[in-house]
């Protein structure tokens, strides 16, 4: 019951969070933004997961084991965090005190001038972008790119305790942080990248295929530094292709089309951390190797690059892009 409540109270805030960025950020920057905002995946892998192993080797002190200090304190952390937030965050520029009124009325007619723009190439309506064919075709996207997701986050523990030969603790807590170091930094400069560029779709495209290939290198690599090598690639790769990803709905969808869109996308696609233990533990089975089950979802990493490529069709230019007008023909 509790895990039923727990699930409700995550459900809205990963694509409110996503939706609240848009009122924030105009199109020209928030590859950049939403690429700061993954930063909090792989620091909470960093530092929670030496933490993690930390409280897990608490086992038994007053009384707990080790999978509920695990719980109090990091759940306890996280409630501390959602109220401080409440009070914190302002809804959008216009309420930024902070802001003096030149910033807040240029950003505001910044984002007015993009949901125009994404309005008249996108539908307007929450039902018309439920069934929009390119809301649907990102939903299979995204569940493609959550089953190789989990595929990692949820097995690298146990992936580098097999590496290092012990169980999950407290060191291989700090050898796990370490594919997520290199998270931060490819997430710090491809989204920059493509924002400056526009090559959002393609820079999504190659991360996928060079987290997939991490994925199944890491299952198939005979040697511990080699696997840990290849963990790297894909941990960078699978966080850095999220935020480009989340600027291809933002980029014709707009007000409660955009919301809607948005938690759809997010719901579907949060089905393929669901199947991926099943379809990992299956390919196990099937092949009587436990490097099959991450082959495999290597491979979806690559699907979801593949239909990128195929079915993602670039959105008309903004008209202004870093302040200044786009070029037109």
């Amino acid at each position: 019951m509790l895990r039923f409540a727990l699930g409700v109270a995550e459900a809205g805030f990963f694509p409110g969070i996503v939706y609240f960025l848009t009122r924030w950020f105009p199109q020209s920057s928030r590859g950049r933004a939403l690429g700061v905002f993954y930063f909090g995946a792989p620091l909470a892998f960093i530092f929670g997961s030496p933490m993690s192993g930390a409280l897990l080797d608490l086992h038994g002190a007053l009384g707990f084991a080790g999978w509920q200090w695990l719980f109090l304190v990091e759940g306890l952390l996280a409630s501390i965090v959602g109220v401080w937030a409440f009070w914190y965050l302002d809804n959008g520029p216009a309420d930024a005190r902070w802001l003096d009124a030149g910033q807040r009325e240029l950003l505001v007619a910044r984002l007015a001038r993009d949901a125009q723009h994404a309005s008249s190439h996108g539908p307007r309506s929450v039902f018309a972008a439920l069934i929009d064919p390119r809301v649907l075709v990102l939903s299979m996207v995204y569940f493609l790119l959550q089953m190789s997701v989990y595929g990692v986050i949820f097995y690298l523990p146990q992936q580098v305790a097999g590496l290092l030969g012990t169980h999950v603790g407290a060191k291989v807590g700090f050898v796990t942080a370490i594919p997520w170091l290199c998270a931060v930094l490819v997430t710090w400069l491809v989204p920059r990248y493509a924002d400056r560029h526009g090559r959002h779709q393609w820079l999504a495209v190659i991360m996928l295929v060079v987290a997939g290939a991490g994925i199944a290198i890491s299952g198939l690599a005979s040697q511990p530094l080699v696997s840990l090598i290849a963990l790297c690639f894909a941990a960078s790769g699978l966080i850095a292709a999220q935020p480009l990803f989340w600027t291809f709905p933002t980029h014709y969808l707009t007000g409660a089309a955009a919301a809607g869109a948005i938690a759809l996308i997010n719901s579907l696609g949060g089905l393929g951390g669901f199947v991926a233990p099943m379809v990992r533990t299956s390919a196990e089975h099937m092949y009587a190797s436990t490097s099959a089950g991450l082959v495999l979802l290597g491979f979806v990493a690559v699907l979801a690059a593949i239909a990128i490529a195929v079915f993602v069709r670039p959105s008309p230019a903004f008209p202004y892009t870093h302040g200044k007008p786009a070029k037109t023909s």
